[in-house]
This record gives C-alpha cells, sequence and structure tokens, in this order.
C-alpha cells in the first residue's frame, strides 16, 4: 500500500491494481496535462494536475465502494476505471477535444485502445481484471460505471472541490461526504437515497457557480479557441499525425506549436497572455438559432466571411460557439416517499439554476485587439444578430 499525501482528501491510500497502475506511462503523463488547462490564465493558482485529479477520484470512488458494500473484481474494476478515467485526455484537456474528436473519431473517455495493451493492459490482466470492462466502465456503462461517468459521479465531485481549492474560488466547496453517504441504487439505477433533495441541489448550484465564475470565464475560452484552431493548423501542415497529437503533454503542444511559422504566432500569445479580445460578446436572443445550431465546419466558414468583410486577415477572426446550453446533472434522479423523481422537476432550485445558464449563456467572436472595431460591425451583418452592445471590456 502506498500512502499518497493530497491537499484536497488529505491521505489517499492506493493499493492493489490501483497501486500497480500508478507508475504506468499513461499515468505517469497525467502529471504533466493541467486539469484546468487554460483557466490557469485567469486564476495562477490553478496549476494542478489531472493525476492528482485522478487520485482523488480514485479516492472518492472507494469510500463510494465501501458505503455500497461493492466487494472484489467488481469493486477493482471500479478502482481501475477511477484512476484511469483521464488517460484519454489529449494535451490541455478539454480544449483540443474537439480536434482529437474530428480527427481520431474518439471522446476522451474511449480509452480502450489505451487499455487493451501494453503496460496498462498487462497490469489489469495481473490482477483478474478484463481491461475491455474497465474500458466500459470508464465510460459509465453498467450499473457500476455510474460511480465513474453519470450524473452523480465521483469525477464531478472531485474536480468540483478540487478547482475551487486551487483557484480560491468558494462555490465548489460541496459536502461530497454527504453526497457519497445518500448514494444507493433503485434497481440498476444510482440515486440519491430518501431526504436528500437538498444534496443533491447543493452540487447543481456549485456546478452552476463555478461555471459562471471558472469554466466558462470568457478569458479561458479565448485562449482555447485560439489553441483549438492553432492545433488544427498544426496537423494541416502535416507537422504531426493526429495519434502523436493526442499523446502529447501541455509542454509539448506548446513547443510544437513555438517551432512552426504558422502557429508560433498563437504560440507566444498563449505563453504571454496576449490574447485575442471579443468583438462580440452576444445573449442567447441575440444569436439566430441556424448560428447557435452550426457545426464546426460552418463555424469556420463563418470565420473566413468575418474576416473577408471586414477586411482582416484570414486566421484573425475566432468564432467561439457554444452550442445549446445543458445541465445534464439536473437529470439525476432522487427518492421522494416511494418514489423515483427527476431532480429538475422536484426542485423550484434547480429549474431556476436551468434558466439562470440560459440567461449566461454567450456566443463569441474574438479577434487581434486592433480589429475589433470592424469585426464586430462585420459579425453582426455576416450572422444577422441582433445589437449586441459594448463589448470592449476584457
Amino acid at each position: 500500500m502506498r500512502a499518497i499525501k493530497d491537499s484536497v482528501h488529505d491521505w489517499v491510500e492506493v493499493d492493489g491494481v490501483a497501486e500497480a497502475l500508478l507508475d504506468t506511462p499513461a499515468v505517469q503523463r497525467l502529471r504533466h496535462i493541467k486539469q484546468l488547462s487554460t483557466i490557469r490564465l485567469v486564476y495562477p493558482s490553478a496549476n494542478h494536475t489531472r493525476f492528482e485529479h485522478s487520485l482523488g477520484v480514485y479516492h472518492l470512488a472507494d469510500r463510494a465502494l465501501a458505503h455500497l458494500d461493492v466487494t472484489g473484481a467488481r469493486a477493482d474494476t471500479v478502482r481501475a476505471a477511477a484512476l484511469l478515467h483521464d488517460v484519454g485526455h489529449g494535451p490541455y484537456g478539454h480544449q483540443t477535444e474537439g480536434i482529437i474528436q474530428r480527427h481520431l473519431g474518439r471522446h476522451h473517455d474511449d480509452v480502450a485502445h489505451l487499455l487493451v495493451d501494453g503496460d496498462i493492459g498487462a497490469v489489469l490482466r495481473d490482477h483478474g481484471l478484463d481491461p475491455e470492462r474497465v474500458a466500459a466502465t470508464v465510460r459509465g456503462d453498467g450499473k457500476l460505471g455510474q460511480l465513474v461517468a453519470g450524473e452523480l459521479d465521483v469525477d464531478r465531485m472531485d474536480y468540483l472541490v478540487r478547482d475551487a481549492h486551487h483557484t480560491g474560488v468558494p462555490y465548489g466547496t460541496i459536502d461530497y461526504g454527504r453526497l457519497l453517504r445518500a448514494l444507493t441504487f433503485r434497481g440498476d439505477d444510482l440515486v440519491l437515497a430518501e431526504g436528500n433533495v437538498a444534496t443533491a441541489e447543493s452540487l447543481l448550484v456549485g456546478r452552476a457557480l463555478m461555471n459562471a465564475t471558472v469554466y466558462r470565464h470568457h478569458v479561458s475560452r479565448i485562449a482555447g479557441t485560439m489553441l483549438d484552431r492553432a492545433g488544427e493548423r498544426l496537423l494541416d501542415a502535416a507537422a504531426i499525425d493526429a495519434e502523436a497529437f493526442a499523446r502529447m503533454t501541455d509542454a509539448e503542444l506548446l513547443g510544437a506549436l513555438r517551432e512552426h511559422d504558422a502557429t508560433a504566432d498563437a504560440a507566444r500569445r498563449i505563453t504571454e497572455r496576449d490574447l485575442y479580445k471579443r468583438a462580440v460578446w452576444a445573449e442567447r436572443g441575440a444569436v439566430p438559432g441556424d448560428v447557435v445550431d452550426a457545426d464546426y465546419e460552418t463555424v469556420r466558414a463563418f470565420e473566413r466571411e468575418i474576416a473577408d468583410t471586414a477586411g482582416v486577415p484570414d486566421g484573425e477572426v475566432f468564432v467561439d460557439n457554444p452550442g445549446h446550453p445543458s445541465m445534464p446533472e439536473s437529470s439525476a434522479r432522487v427518492v421522494v416517499g416511494d418514489e423515483l423523481r427527476p431532480l429538475d422537476q422536484q426542485s423550484p432550485l434547480v429549474q431556476g439554476l436551468q434558466e439562470s445558464q440560459r440567461v449566461q449563456w454567450r456566443f463569441g467572436v474574438y479577434a487581434p485587439d486592433e480589429h475589433v472595431p470592424e469585426v464586430a460591425a462585420a459579425a453582426e451583418r455576416v450572422l444577422g444578430l441582433d445589437d449586441v452592445g459594448d463589448t470592449t471590456e476584457q
């Protein structure tokens, strides 16, 4: 057994298959991927990694399994999945996930290709576990997969408290101990036991407030959009293939961007926090439905048309379309009397949070500071936006 000191959970005890997995290259790589990617350009202390988050998810999964009285190989499968749930992330985590999906057709929780063969597969088999089953649990498949990837998963519990701790933002400090003790199964469904509507509400309040102040901060969204477009240019130039891109660390990606003329300026801007500015920052009601529904290629076409209309160089206009607002946690189910009810039907507070999310939704168009006025005017014409107001405050 190994005891590892953690900034959030104090001592995390790791043994069995999880201890054997710790020193595999895929898990150690997570030390070099920041949990909050470009958000650390807003919150300077948010330098924690996906490695420590994975340890936290393992720790909470272990506590949940003990509470639910799950033992043996089934428990070990969940423990392994909890520790491995982020090994499929590319550099900068979610900020490059779109690139990997477009080029390789897989999401970060599609990890079978990393688990079946190589070091991880050997460790899992040595401990009597099926790598395919562990990969399915990472995806959230099956009854116990809900603990790792579901509306009430331990992944969400850890990252909320961990991100709040490292940013200094207090809103994510949920009572995960109470949440873990409230978990129960109704048939094959993971739910919250009777008397825990407020417990579930606290999770959604924390998530909603962290979304508004941390996860969707406009500076991070601008940097993330710049990183996405730079990554695409890197792959378009055949400077690196998509599989190698997906296994880079944060530093390796930034180094690769610096080395190529087409992406060197983006690397400099991200390194120096010399980011593009908001030319448009529009509420949902100001954006036509077909623009909100636009896919990636259509968004890129919008960028070219706006640049041409504004008379600025191609590649200096970025459109950031967040899609439709959603709150998947609101469908978590709670026991009320003899009934099992979705939280958003039971709680007026959750209904209010859903409305708040719609109010906070913003559509962005970004450009270098010197081109903001002409890009703003061109974007309004090209996209058919209503009056979007003043976007000069950055």
